[in-house]
């Protein structure tokens, strides 16, 4: 996956952009992410139906992958099985 590559599913209406690219298979739902999205026929799989939210960072600390979900969906992301944590915002230090 190259940064910047648009991913979808193939299950849910989840979208996501790649930030920092790795060379593994992003899956949503259960099932692996694709490029462009077919008929949308099939079902998340249990236990990876968790969701993705607007606007938020998911990774991949192993590999380094980090994707930014641009449209929510019913699946949650995740590489060989492990679902994707979403990253917490960084505290910015106080101005005065």
């Amino acid at each position: 996956m190259k940064t910047g590559s648009k991913l979808l599913s193939s299950v849910c209406t989840t979208e996501v952009m790649v930030v920092k690219g790795a060379d593994i298979e992003l899956a949503c739902g259960g099932v692996p992410m694709v490029v462009t999205r077919d008929d949308g026929s099939g079902a998340v799989v249990d236990g990876f139906d968790g969701g993705t939210l607007l606007g938020k960072r998911y990774a991949h600390e192993a590999s380094g992958l980090q994707v930014l979900c641009v449209k929510p969906g019913a699946g949650s992301l995740s590489v060989n099985g492990e679902i994707l944590p979403e990253l917490a915002a960084k505290k910015l230090p106080a101005s005065d």
